[in-house]
């Protein structure tokens, strides 16, 4: 290999959208593969898990401005449409794929995969891919505050009627479980916000580590619980490329109606790019720790999907931003420059 060829390698992998977070996500698995968490410290890891997801939340809360909320259900249409991609059409297409199983699809992978359908749209690379491809940022900012508002009620209600007993049905223990893990601490946050939010702001790049951290934290303690049950011996190699074989096609789906979709209701080209964005994307930041709650030791076979079409969602949009960004006259302000974004944080 010459060194020209050589040097081309670094340049042509540092352009790749993998973000760095994602490789952290993947390394904490293998920690809990190598070194699972059992016993007194299994004890200790799901006690720190539920603190964690319960800081997640009530930190969203804290964070959401309701003023801003309120301001953009002047463009209702395009909220409603974001919400109905994401919580009905993302839905019916993972129960469709019910066809799938066993013969591609073993029945643990399909209720992550089902699972995923129902988790709500992602906000900081909702945002970061509209502003690149030239779209409504302010809309797609609506978008995504609403998705993960509505997710924390529907997702677990959607999970509890869909997924059944995989997911705790509709026991009184599952709901209080919601409610105190998730619902609780965000609508703490809510009513602390305007004691509290300045200080969050001030300290968005601190506490964004704390975030990442408490959601490594979770992928840790589901996979350990994973490992020491003996659930991956139902995993093959196999089964994992059929399993991104049929994400690629859901993303593929979505990414196509969300686009053409929205065109034949009448959106101009900035609210498309919002819509398509917002509504073909699944949070991994709010899938994993609602997950943690509702799955219990089968928790890290239901996240594993999420966490492939993560990834997959990113480097897809990533390269149609790219092309949306000079693909005719911007229909928008020029946005400020903004980075690829990692996974993002509630």
């Amino acid at each position: 290999m010459t060194p020209r060829t050589t040097g081309r390698a670094p340049r042509l992998l540092s352009r790749l959208p993998v973000d760095g977070y994602v490789l952290a996500l993947l390394g904490t698995v293998v920690l809990a593969a190598l070194l699972p968490a059992s016993g007194t410290a299994a004890t200790v890891a799901e006690g720190a898990s539920t603190g964690a997801v319960a800081l997640l939340f009530f930190l969203y809360g804290a964070r959401l401005s309701t003023r801003e909320a309120l301001d953009g259900l002047r463009h209702w249409r395009l909220h409603l449409t974001v919400l109905g991609c994401t919580f009905l059409l993302f839905p019916l297409l993972g129960l469709a794929a019910r066809g799938l199983v066993p013969a591609v699809l073993t029945p643990q992978l399909y209720g992550g995969l089902l699972f995923l359908c129902l988790v709500p749209s992602t906000i900081q690379s909702s945002i970061a891919f509209t502003s690149i491809a030239r779209g409504n940022v302010p809309a797609a900012i609506c978008a995504g505050s609403f998705s993960s508002l509505a997710g924390i009620v529907l997702t677990p209600l959607l999970a509890a009627v869909l997924l059944g007993g995989g997911a705790g049905g509709l026991s009184a223990d599952g709901i209080l479980g919601i409610v105190l893990q998730l619902l609780v601490p965000f609508l703490a946050g809510q009513f602390l916000r305007r004691w509290v939010g300045g200080f969050l702001v001030r300290r968005k790049k601190v506490l964004g580590h704390v975030d990442r951290g408490s959601i490594l934290l979770v992928v840790y303690t589901a996979f350990s619980q994973g490992m020491v049950a003996g659930i991956w011996h139902l995993v093959t190699p196999a089964r994992l490329g059929l399993l991104l074989a049929v994400e690629a096609v859901l993303l593929a789906a979505m990414l196509a109606v969300t686009w053409y979709g929205a065109g034949r209701l009448g959106f101009d080209r900035a609210d498309r790019i919002a819509i398509q964005f917002a509504g073909s994307k699944k949070s991994l930041a709010a899938g994993l720790p609602m997950a943690s709650v509702l799955f219990g030791p089968q928790a890290s076979l239901a996240v594993l999907p999420l966490m492939l079409f993560h990834q997959m969602q990113l480097m897809v949009c990533a390269v149609i931003a790219k092309r949306r960004a000079h693909d005719g006259e911007p229909t928008a302000p020029e946005p400020h420059a903004q980075p690829l974004p990692a996974a993002e944080v509630p």
